[in-house]
């Protein structure tokens, strides 16, 4: 993409984002982001338990019959 390596696409990006939303925004979509990925984190550890939660029935369950 006209000769730009990944560092240059990713610092014309970080320009971009400080033009468009300023110093102020940066900080609250940072705090979003990072509550968005702690709430995802969460419900991919209690879908884990609860899929770990129905195999052990499952297999309970076989056992017994």
């Amino acid at each position: 993409m006209f000769g730009l390596g990944f560092p240059e696409i990713i610092i014309i990006l970080i320009v971009v984002v400080v033009f468009f939303f300023g110093g102020e925004k940066i900080s609250e979509l940072g705090r979003g982001l990072g509550r968005f990925t702690g709430e995802f984190k969460k419900g991919k550890e209690e879908m884990e338990r609860e899929i770990k939660k129905a195999e052990k029935e499952l297999k309970l369950n076989k056992k017994s019959k």
